[in-house]
């Protein structure tokens, strides 16, 4: 059996210390307003700023599992978990998807009730802290954006927080509705709003990370064409058992049995797979075992 691997440890590691240094900042920035918002929520009577407060709070638990799982997912392997613990970053990535759609859950029940029944609100409270909230999470959504494609959990934290981007709009939009109108209706169904608009995203994440967790294929990758490819591979009679996953958000992996044509070196065929792995389809971390096409046992040993 020949086999060889392609490392990219040192890139992951960068990325990894990136992510931590924006969700750091977006944690703090978050938790200081997350106070502030619940105080005026209660004090203002206003269930469409406690609604934006809940998705504050969802923010900060997931920037904080986020923050933890990067750091977790740092650790190297050891013997009893040899692949390491990037899968801690998915799991933390699926919890914040599932804790969205508990809180927007509650929000729309709250937000019936007070449908039937409304209650009198602060509207100019109200207006000032969304303002304010709108400030962070402009401020938040900026330092988040730079590292959204390149790690599940930034991207959950970035979701949750352009989520409360809107929601802070539409209490600012709720205020002014209710100052010009009195209409105090407008404060639960702003709140049902805000808890609506962030589901079909956070469908979407709770997809990608199941997707992971199973050891789909990497997005946008075919595998007929993958199999295509290295079967053009000089030197390459067939390919078999070739399986391509993410262990995390950004670090896919492959491996292949390749059986040779003829008499070939299995070492260069070996090094040809990888590079037209690299090239083609982004993966880098590859496993390649060779097989000889006339006894079908193990070739040349790299």
């Amino acid at each position: 059996m020949s086999v060889a691997h392609e490392e990219t440890g040192h890139g992951h590691d960068h990325t990894a210390g990136a992510s931590a240094r924006r969700l750091t900042i977006a944690l703090a920035l978050t938790s200081t307003f997350l106070i502030a918002e619940v105080v005026g929520g209660l004090v203002f009577n206003s269930l469409a700023l406690l609604s934006d407060a809940a998705h504050m709070f969802t923010d900060v638990v997931a920037l904080g599992i986020a923050l933890a799982a990067i750091k977790i997912g740092q650790k190297p392997a050891d013997d009893r978990r040899t692949f390491g613990y990037r899968r801690f970053e998915i799991l933390a990535a699926a919890f914040n998807a599932v804790l969205l759609f508990a809180v927007a859950g509650y929000v729309f029940w709250e937000g019936v009730q007070r449908l039937r029944d409304p209650e009198p609100v602060g509207s100019v409270g109200m207006l000032l802290v969304a303002a304010a909230g709108l400030a962070v999470n402009i401020v938040s959504m900026r330092i988040l954006a730079g590292g959204k494609d390149k790690s599940l959990n930034v991207k959950g934290a970035y979701l949750e927080v352009w989520a409360d981007m809107l929601g802070s709009v539409g209490v600012l939009a709720a205020a002014l509705i209710i100052m010009a109108t009195g209409w105090r209706w407008v404060d639960p169904v702003v709140a049902i709003g805000i808890g609506l608009w962030v589901l079909p995203r956070t469908w979407i994440l709770l997809k990608e990370t199941t997707h992971i967790l199973l050891e789909g294929a990497p997005r946008g990758v075919d595998m007929t064409r993958v199999r295509q490819t290295l079967g053009e591979v000089e030197g390459v009679a067939d390919v078999h058992d070739l399986h391509l996953w993410v262990s995390g958000a950004d670090e896919p992996s492959a491996t292949a049995h390749i059986v040779l044509s003829g008499t070939v070196d299995a070492d260069a065929v070996s090094a040809a797979v990888r590079d037209r792995l690299a090239a083609d389809f982004g993966v880098r971390h590859t496993t390649v075992q060779v097989e000889s096409a006339a006894t079908n046992e193990p070739g040349s040993h790299r």
